[in-house]
């Protein structure tokens, strides 16, 4: 009775059902989604640039940088299904979460995996460093965008430092 009172008055109950609906989408879909772009843009980092640099081949790079984000997707897909059955946390779904961030570490994971489509390999290897670059950018302005408790700063040191570490592995392991 006094929700129905408080909601006929317009005393904030619509704001606070706002928030409230807002707090949802990014538990149940903004995090996972997150979650995943950033563990496929990063854990894949390491296989794909040490697969390019000891090769040299396009086509082996474009292999194991694929194989890596499906495999990826698939493991951050059951680990985050598994990881609560959203009774307790809140976080929606276990099923949902799964397919959100599975997708997430995918698409993550082939963004920079794709620029080995192209034969030259020097090209490609240039290529998929910019977009590199730019996930890493791109994942901390989500981070600060969505998430306002991250300064746009630390978000964008935590990520790119994260990311180069994985990368410098990668780089040194392919060029040994």
């Amino acid at each position: 009775m006094n929700r129905q009172h408080l909601a006929a008055s317009g005393s904030g109950t619509d704001t606070e059902a706002s928030q409230r609906g807002s707090n949802d989408f990014l538990l149940m879909t903004g995090q996972p989604g997150l979650l995943g772009l950033s563990d496929g843009s990063i854990s894949t980092l390491a296989p794909l640039f040490a697969a390019a640099l000891s090769t040299g081949s396009s086509r082996v790079a474009l292999l194991v940088g694929l194989s890596a984000a499906i495999g990826a997707a698939i493991s951050m897909a059951v680990s985050e299904a598994l990881s609560d059955n959203g009774e307790l946390t809140g976080r929606g779904a276990p099923w949902r979460r799964g397919l959100i961030t599975g997708a997430g570490t995918l698409l993550g994971g082939s963004m920079h995996s794709l620029p080995f489509l192209i034969p030259q390999f020097r090209v490609a290897l240039t290529v998929a460093s910019v977009v590199v670059a730019f996930e890493l950018v791109a994942i901390a302005w989500v981070r600060w965008r969505y998430f306002p408790s991250v300064s746009v700063s630390s978000s964008l040191v935590q990520v790119t430092v994260a990311g180069a570490l994985v990368l410098a592995v990668g780089l040194l392991l392919g060029s040994s």
